[in-house]
């Protein structure tokens, strides 16, 4: 397992960190004084491929804090909502105050929770933790309380068109050094499926323009979805971990039948077996199945998976830094769900930027109840947007040990790709009925 080691040569160009130096912010001295005063604030937006928002908060200190402003589809609503709303409240305030600035923006704006809202209250936060971290010289899981692990696993995405691909897939993300691998399938019948897109290694479902719209049969992926991991589990055996997302698709009957079908190839996890505003649904397909169950990237606050928690309804929370509010609140999240023996399973796909994988590293490490991290590599475009300290090295991931997160944004590279509007595709059924993508 490795520490902070640099990635073989055989490894893409994704995972090599860059000169740290150049990932821990303007500098890396203590300040003279404990109070850090912010003085302004700025949003970015670049597309390196694919939209991401960037928050730079600074100081007297002439520190600056990186923090994550991306929502897919709908970027510039929380650019407005940080330029109009937030970044005039938080200048001549004392960046230190982690805590209290979460709370000032979370229940200050008394219209609480929501999308837009979590991930503008996110972005602060990460910056402010990044600011910390920078002011004292230290990387964030130290403040966080120290490692709790060596690395944090991650899983890769292998998608085709049909089995045999897939299968392939898989292969290949085995000899990048995986141990976990989600597989998702074409599915006969259908022209399009959830996680079969364009590309491989830097897979991406987002597509510039309007929403596209694809065609989904439940009748026909549960037919076809057993049959995968059969194939899997006959080519690779037991000792790779596999996952699958069936995407918010199915009820909670069928969710409970594709579970036990699935029990012989003994999954990692099923993830979102459907959709979780109905926290109570899961109480169905717990009855029914031991297939672990994963849920929540779409979730914004504790509340979200409170009765999913308690009742003991899942066994790993997908939620994502960039959507649950930052590394503040989902500290919270994180510890209620240790009480439950729920673990951390952190949303990672594309639609988060390199910012957001560092703070989810940086918590990944530090958490006791750590579980799995989604890793969806950014292309080298990105990459030079977002210099990073943290590595990939025999399936694990380790955050680095700049200051801070270990991530910059250069603004010249940034400027050379501007905003291109996209979107997920909208999913209808057969007969045009508008469904869950």
């Amino acid at each position: 397992m490795p520490s902070n080691a640099t990635p073989p040569d055989s490894t893409p160009p994704d995972d090599t960190p860059p000169d740290a130096t150049s990932a821990s912010g303007a500098s890396t001295s203590v300040p003279s004084t404990e109070r850090l005063t912010i003085t302004g604030a700025e949003v970015f937006v670049t597309c390196p491929g694919r939209n991401f928002v960037t928050l730079r908060i600074e100081t007297d200190e002439g520190l600056y804090g990186l923090g994550d402003a991306t929502l897919n589809g709908r970027e510039k609503a929380v650019v407005s909502y940080l330029d109009e709303h937030v970044i005039p409240c938080l200048v001549g305030r004392d960046a230190s105050r982690i805590e209290d600035l979460w709370y000032f923006l979370y229940r200050g704006a008394y219209w609480r929770r929501g999308p837009v809202t979590m991930t503008a209250v996110a972005a602060v936060d990460m910056a402010l933790w990044d600011l910390k971290g920078k002011a004292l010289g230290v990387p964030v899981y130290q403040l966080l309380g120290g490692a709790s692990r060596t690395g944090v696993m991650a899983y890769g995405h292998a998608s085709g068109e049909t089995v045999d691909e897939v299968v392939d897939e898989v292969g290949r993300y085995l000899d990048r050094g995986y141990r976990a691998v989600r597989a998702q399938s074409g599915v006969p019948g259908l022209p399009s499926t959830y996680g079969v897109g364009r590309g491989k290694l830097f897979y991406e479902p987002a597509e510039q323009g309007l929403p596209s719209e694809h065609v989904w049969s439940t009748s026909k992926y549960l037919d076809h979805v057993p049959t995968l991991f059969r194939r899997l589990r006959d080519t690779y055996g037991s000792d790779v971990h596999l996952l699958h997302d069936a995407h918010h698709r199915l009820t909670p009957i069928q969710a409970a039948r594709l579970g036990q079908e699935l029990e012989p190839h003994r999954l990692f996890w099923l993830e979102d077996a459907v959709p979780a505003e109905n926290q109570e649904s899961f109480r169905i397909i717990r009855q029914h199945t031991t297939t672990p169950l994963a849920v929540g990237e779409v979730f914004n606050t504790i509340y979200d998976a409170q009765t999913l928690v308690t009742e003991q309804l899942i066994d790993y929370l997908r939620t994502s830094l960039l959507r649950g509010g930052g590394i503040t609140h989902m500290r919270k999240v994180a510890a209620l769900a240790e009480l439950y023996n729920v673990k951390t399973g952190f949303h990672g796909a594309t639609d988060l930027s390199p910012i957001t994988m560092a703070a989810a590293l940086h918590f990944d490490l530090w958490v006791p109840n750590f579980g799995i991290q989604e890793y969806m590599r950014h292309t080298e475009a990105t990459k030079e947007v977002f210099p990073h300290a943290y590595s990939f090295d025999d399936g694990y991931l380790h955050p680095g040990d700049a200051p801070g997160l270990g991530v910059d944004y250069d603004v010249e590279k940034a400027a050379s790709y501007p905003y291109e509007r996209a979107y997920l595709p909208v999913n209808r059924l057969e007969d045009g009925t508008l469904f869950h993508w």
